[in-house]
């Protein structure tokens, strides 16, 4: 299957850099731009993509707000955040946002193409580490749909969660756990549901935010 891609950044050399680096891998498909945050929606309902690689800073709208807006639609895409600093604090409001990871732009052609197909994929979390620093410097506010949700987690679904804040598959996480990939999946979907979850980077946020996993943790 042909992973389409819409690419969202307010500088045109980057745009096509990014463009011209995609449309070379088999099985992905640049299929649309976006110059700034408030092009973005149009875009993507025209195009449907799979994945928008968001620049955080961009005139008009925001790379934060233009993710708030595709995540209101009935089936909205992936969002990777494409920014220049790992630290930005804007980079965590767009994770919070709903976007699934996000990745640096001095990245090598090979992170960018493996982070596109890892964000499509769902499976695994891009940068823990670092998204746990970032969860660091916030202070935890709870809200209660959040905390609500870590508190209906089971035993093993907790175990689960935990699991995921460091990155680890499905795969990982099975054999972490002595258990199928099948059963792994299962919990995986439970842990979602509960916390209101649409996937594994919004469940860690939960996580952290809730307090049922200190950033602090080793």
């Amino acid at each position: 299957m042909t992973l389409r891609v819409v690419i969202a950044d307010d500088e045109d050399l980057i745009r096509a850099g990014l463009r011209v680096i995609l449309d070379a891998e088999p099985g992905l498909r640049v299929v649309g731009e976006a110059a700034d945050g408030a092009a973005v929606l149009p875009v993507v309902r025209r195009e449907r993509p799979d994945v928008v690689l968001m620049d955080v800073r961009m005139p008009a709208l925001d790379g934060i707000q233009a993710t708030e807006r595709l995540m209101a639609l009935d089936d909205p895409p992936k969002v990777l955040v494409v920014t220049t600093f790992e630290n930005d604090d804007h980079v965590y409001d767009a994770l919070r946002a709903g976007a699934s990871g996000f990745l640096l732009k001095r990245a090598k052609p090979d992170d960018l193409v493996q982070a596109v197909r890892l964000v499509a994929a769902g499976e695994s979390l891009l940068f823990p580490a670092s998204i746990r620093t970032l969860a660091g410097r916030r202070p935890q506010a709870p809200s209660s749909r959040r905390a609500a949700g870590v508190d209906r987690l089971t035993g093993r679904e907790g175990d689960v969660l935990r699991l995921m804040t460091r990155g680890l598959s499905n795969q990982e996480i099975a054999a972490e756990l002595v258990v199928s990939a099948e059963t792994v999946k299962t919990h995986v979907g439970n842990v979602l549901a509960k916390l209101g979850a649409r996937d594994r980077t919004q469940a860690v946020i939960a996580a952290y935010e809730s307090g049922f996993v200190s950033p602090l943790d080793p």
